[in-house]
């Protein structure tokens, strides 16, 4: 938390800061003008920040990203706030921005274990199309125990939507040694993980070594559908796409191998977020725009919002961060170098 609100030098990011004076602002109040011990240079509170050149009040912008996370679209918190559209859809732009630095604070914190579940949603973006042509997909990868999301990207449901959501994965692989990945009859987590990720398992033996996931990495696939169909191979119901370490320990029951809690997590973002609300025109009008509200839906989601069902935030839960995030620290906070 203490590093999170650090304050450093722009220039050269050196920490060893002091206060040259105060100013006074418009609507946010006393500000600090800080020099740099190292290279004398002088810059404000709120350089390399969210709020950097903004004049407008926070408690309206952060009023104003509370409103759209609770599912008013952008004309209705423009009418509501009295502001202009493009104005709001600029601010959760810069508050966007924010999600880099924030999940790269996540992944220092030391994870023993990770249950990974992994869905797919879809909304129009643009002009309605058919739906494999549409970028309205969205990949989301969820942490099952603490319901923290890892990542969320749209685009194609085609092979750079799963590489852009695996890649993320990929870096708790690094982190963990024990990471179980489930999907709801999408194979293609499982082979990008695997394309991303494989190691070769030398045995000793003559001949080629033979590639596998990494040493307890699991990845599992419940196979939805009719699996009574007469022609063709009948695939079983659950089953690993690819093959594993023989190290790794295997002690998923098949019970387990599911996504509900993602699936759950989908019906909250459709509640939350206009984009994807089905009975509105409030679409998103480019893949950029829908990424935006995905990135200030995981941010909020992830370390200002406390869970219905436990009560707390779930970067708190998990230990990432001692006390919540509210909208305006992360408005003030410095991004990442």
């Amino acid at each position: 938390m203490e590093k999170l609100s650090e304050i450093k030098c722009p220039k050269f990011g050196s920490p060893t800061t002091s206060i040259l004076k105060q100013y006074q602002t418009i609507h946010n109040g006393a500000r600090q003008l800080l020099i740099c011990k190292d290279c004398s240079n002088c810059f404000s509170e709120t350089s390399n920040t969210p709020m950097e050149k903004l004049k407008s009040p926070i408690s309206k912008i952060a009023s104003s990203l509370k409103l759209r996370s609770e599912g008013l679209g952008l004309r209705a918190t423009g009418r509501v706030l009295r502001s202009n559209k493009c104005t709001i859809a600029e601010w959760e732009k810069l508050f966007a921005n924010q999600k880099e630095t924030l999940m790269l604070y996540g992944f220092c914190h030391q994870f023993v274990s990770l249950i990974f579940e992994s869905d797919e949603l879809y909304t129009v973006v643009g002009k309605r199309k058919e739906p494999m042509e549409s970028e309205g997909w969205t990949g989301v990868i969820m942490d099952r125990a603490s319901r923290f999301i890892v990542e969320q990207k749209c685009g194609k449901k085609d092979s750079s939507l799963f590489n852009n959501v695996m890649k993320t994965v990929c870096k708790y692989v690094d982190k963990t040694g024990d990471i179980t990945f489930l999907s709801d009859g999408e194979r293609r987590y499982g082979n990008t993980l695997f394309e991303l990720c494989s190691t070769e398992l030398r045995t000793g033996k003559v001949g080629r070594p033979s590639r596998t996931l990494p040493k307890g990495v699991k990845v599992r696939i419940k196979n939805k559908g009719n699996q009574n169909h007469k022609r063709g191979r009948k695939r079983p119901k659950y089953q690993a796409p690819q093959r594993e370490h023989p190290d790794t320990e295997q002690n998923l029951p098949d019970s387990e191998i599911h996504a509900n809690h993602v699936e759950a997590q989908n019906a909250a973002i459709r509640r939350r977020n206009s984009t994807f609300r089905r009975k509105t025109n409030t679409y998103a009008k480019t893949k950029e725009d829908l990424q935006r509200t995905l990135d200030v839906h995981q941010i909020i989601h992830n370390f200002v919002r406390p869970h219905w069902t436990t009560g707390k935030v779930l970067s708190v839960a998990i230990g990432i961060i001692s006390k919540p995030l509210t909208l305006e620290t992360i408005l003030t906070m410095q991004k990442a170098a």
